[in-house]
This record gives C-alpha cells, sequence and structure tokens, in this order.
C-alpha cells in the first residue's frame, strides 16, 4: 500500500526492525524511543523501548525480588521501560544461541525474545544468554495503527543491530539508530509535516 511518499510494506515489515520516534513525537512516553519491534502482523504491533531504563532497577534487585537467588558474578544491567502496556509483565530480548524449552521465541537470526522465569533463573545463576537485555511491560498498537503513525512522521524505521540494542550507552541509542539511517540530527525540527 502506498500513500504520499511512504510504501508501506508487507503486513510484517517491521518484525525484527528498530521503530525510531522522530522529534515532535506527541506522546511523551515515546519521546526519543528506540523499540524493537517483536512483532507485527494484520491483528497490529508488539515492541520493546530498548533504551529507557526505569530509574533505581537492577536486574539483580529485581530477581532478589522475585526470591531468584543471584550468583555475585550475574549480570546488574538496568531493567527497562518497555512500554505502557502490561508493565508488570518481564520480556527478555537476548542474543540468538540461548533457548529456553518453551518459551523463545527467534525474531531474527540473531535477537530472539523470552518471557519466562527460566530465563530469568539463568540470568541469574550466570549461565544465560550471550546478551540480554531485561524489559517490564511492552509498546502495542492495534490493527493499521503503527502504520498511521509512520505515514504521520511519528517513526522512522531501520534494520535492527544488535550493538545498538544491547551495547550502546541508553542515552546513546536515539542517536545511534538515527545515524544508522543516514539521519543528521541537526537537520531535524520537532514541528515536522508532510507536503
Amino acid at each position: 500500500m502506498t500513500k504520499g511518499n511512504y510504501a508501506i510494506e508487507g503486513a510484517n515489515f517491521l518484525e525484527g526492525k528498530l521503530l525510531i520516534a522522530l522529534p515532535g513525537m506527541s506522546d511523551p512516553r515515546f519521546e526519543k524511543s528506540v523499540i524493537f519491534m517483536c512483532a507485527h502482523s494484520q491483528e497490529g504491533a508488539m515492541g520493546l523501548i530498548v533504551n529507557k531504563p526505569i530509574e533505581g532497577l537492577g536486574f539483580q534487585d529485581l530477581a532478589k525480588n522475585l526470591d531468584i537467588p543471584v550468583k555475585r558474578d550475574a549480570p546488574d544491567g538496568p531493567v527497562l521501560f518497555g512500554g505502557p502496556v502490561e508493565t508488570g509483565r518481564g520480556f527478555v530480548l537476548h542474543s540468538g544461541e540461548y533457548k529456553s524449552d518453551d518459551g523463545t521465541m527467534p525474531v531474527t537470526s540473531e535477537i530472539s525474545l523470552t518471557a519466562t522465569l527460566d530465563i530469568l533463573r539463568a540470568m541469574a545463576e550466570g549461565h544465560g544468554p550471550e546478551k540480554s537485555a531485561f524489559a517490564l511491560g511492552y509498546a502495542g498498537w492495534g490493527p493499521g495503527q503503527i502504520e498511521d503513525e509512520i505515514r504521520l512522521n511519528g517513526w522512522v524505521h531501520c534494520d535492527a543491530d544488535p550493538t545498538i540494542i544491547f551495547e550502546t550507552d541508553m542515552e546513546a541509542k536515539w542517536s545511534a539508530a538515527m545515524r544508522k539511517l543516514g539521519i543528521d540530527l541537526s537537520l531535524l525540527s520537532a514541528n515536522s509535516g508532510s507536503a
């Protein structure tokens, strides 16, 4: 489907991509957000914000709150605000080499999603995935909603980059994703429109 200068590709064109909020995003929860899109179909879309840590909450604290024993050398990265939907539910984006018996969904060849306690236990014991990002909540859109937001200049998208998701500093992820698209941030305006 095509509207204006935007070609909206097949029904699942965002799955496995990075969705990047443009300046002027009207919803403050998504301002300067970088979202890894886990699913996209005619029924809607789901993704996890990968650059908004929950202040004062690390993985080890969360594991202890869930009565999961934590080894001293277990990872202790930030817990992310994955989005405003089901904020009490946890999701782990991780490198593709790790697979849970019943709860891992490969999204790309390099990135999978697991939403079971098994992965949290494995991470707390120090034998979870090589790379991971833990989030509470997710971002969700109904049928056609994200496509409309893209057409209204709310978002741009690009291929996912595991380096941006797992290794780039939180404060630098948004600008790194924009640079991946070749966008010069000094030329962007918060008052964008469509001609």
